[in-house]
């Protein structure tokens, strides 16, 4: 049985430093994927993957190489969404994990915030990352990894 990799949509990810260290305690293999280089820890289960193209390439690759036993991670609805259909386990920044029950719900409330944008009414970015945040994730992903350890 292949082992647990995760993915990083690493150009804008705040958690990259909680994964290394979950990553180091469970062995888990991480391939952070951007558009452009991104210093990384000196560890062989880590690895940089750097893509060129398009807008969507770091997305394309990401979803063209994951499967059942892979975790995204990952702030982007529609990567997300691509990822869920590919049995891939996917988890936001802040320790929400999307999933085929709330995915749905997560793109339209992304499509209702993009249209307030255009029309102005929606100036604000997301919430800053809190402590409880960065703990939430924590948690998240060890019991995820935990429980793909278990299905092996």
């Amino acid at each position: 049985m292949s082992s647990i990799t995760i993915y990083i949509d690493a150009d804008a990810c705040p958690v990259k430093d909680e994964v290394y260290k979950v990553a180091i305690r469970t062995q888990a293999k991480v391939i952070l994927v951007a558009n452009q280089y991104i210093n990384i820890p000196l560890n062989p289960l880590f690895e940089m993957n750097v893509v060129k193209g398009s807008f969507d390439a770091a997305d394309d690759w990401i979803v063209e190489h994951i499967d059942a036993r892979s975790v995204v991670i990952t702030a982007d609805i529609l990567l997300a969404d691509r990822c869920i259909k590919k049995q891939a386990r996917v988890l936001g920044h802040k320790g929400s994990e999307f999933n085929e029950d709330n995915i749905g719900s997560a793109i339209a409330q992304r499509e209702l915030m993009e249209n307030l944008r255009h029309m102005g009414e929606n100036r604000g970015g997301p919430a800053p990352m809190q402590k409880k945040d960065r703990s939430q994730f924590l948690a998240k992903l060890d019991q995820i990894i935990q429980d793909l350890k278990r299905k092996s």
